[in-house]
């Protein structure tokens, strides 16, 4: 599918056939593209588009290229799918004033871009790369903003629970791993603009609206890393409730294996198979030994209470 937006009328038009001669032209939007369809678009607009295996290469090299005529950006896109987050390649190029996208994904970054697009009326490609890298900033600034709402939750869940299981550990592991990622996006796209600042091919006119975005990544950043503290501290605290738990488990079977061995002790004694035994002709000997028995756990208990060790 491909999507060619204009701008030659007093709003902007979303096309699903591009216009012979190009007119008002500034983004080309291919999401899923078959063969023929990027190579419509190659042979029409003169450009050439990444291939998949260029638009997935992790080294830094391959996520700018710059030429005489284009900029070519390949960035991973954060995309939500039920409670798990996963990683796309979108691949971004600037020839002509005219944006040219590729995605596999109907990101919501994109679905946002398209509506300030259409009430903000971009003049060409360059402003609606740079609406679309806002949207994503805006975006991942709201997702940081729920991670750290739902560590907020689970500490309050922490603070109240009774009994602890793997489930809130791996929940807590998953806000690691997805906060994680997020730095991860957010330091590729401050790279990106650093870099994009410095090229000649980009206007000077749009060096305000970057630097303000290199701000607002900054300060991504800096939350990203104070949700990392408090996931930390969750974790520290979880384990060390586990390590309470785990000594009062065993602070109650020592207890339990220190009272019954002094009837065992006596049980012992007087459970000897010997011919010769003092008291085993005894009438109350059975008795006596049973009471030797409690009276001895039950000391040692009343000893353990007066410690306070229970």
């Amino acid at each position: 599918m491909i999507n060619y937006l204009s701008n030659s009328k007093p709003k902007v038009e979303v096309y699903t056939e591009n216009p012979l001669d190009n007119k008002g032209i500034f983004w080309v939007d291919l999401i899923q593209p078959t063969e023929e369809e990027r190579k419509k678009v190659e042979d029409q607009f003169k450009v050439e588009l990444f291939t998949k295996e260029e638009s997935e290469e992790i080294e830094s090299s391959s996520k700018y290229v710059e030429t005489d005529d284009e900029i070519g950006i390949n960035l991973n896109f954060m995309n939500r799918i039920g409670n798990e987050h996963q990683y796309e390649p979108v691949s971004f190029i600037l020839k002509d004033k005219i944006l040219f996208t590729e995605r596999d994904s109907d990101f919501k970054s994109f679905q946002d871009s398209y509506r300030k697009i259409k009430v903000t009326r971009p003049e060409d490609g360059d402003d609606a790369f740079l609406v679309i890298l806002d949207t994503r900033i805006d975006y991942l600034a709201d997702i940081v903003e729920g991670i750290n709402d739902k560590i907020a939750k689970i500490t309050k869940e922490l603070v109240k629970a009774e009994k602890f299981d793997s489930d809130l550990l791996l929940e807590i592991t998953a806000l690691q791993e997805q906060l994680l990622g997020l730095r991860e996006n957010t330091v590729e796209i401050q790279r990106l603009l650093s870099t994009l600042i410095k090229s000649k091919k980009f206007p000077n006119e749009d060096y305000e609206t970057v630097r303000v975005m290199l701000k607002d990544l900054s300060s991504i950043l800096e939350f990203t890393s104070f949700c990392f503290d408090r996931v930390e501290f969750l974790q520290n605290t979880f384990q060390g409730l586990i390590d309470m738990e785990q000594n009062r488990v065993m602070k109650v079977f020592t207890v339990i294996t220190v009272c019954f061995a002094p009837p065992t002790l006596i049980a012992g004694i007087f459970g000897m198979n010997f011919t010769n035994m003092a008291g085993l002709e005894h009438p109350y000997g059975f008795p006596i030994t049973i009471f030797l028995m409690v009276v001895s756990m039950v000391g040692t208990l009343l000893y353990f209470k007066f410690k306070n060790w229970l």
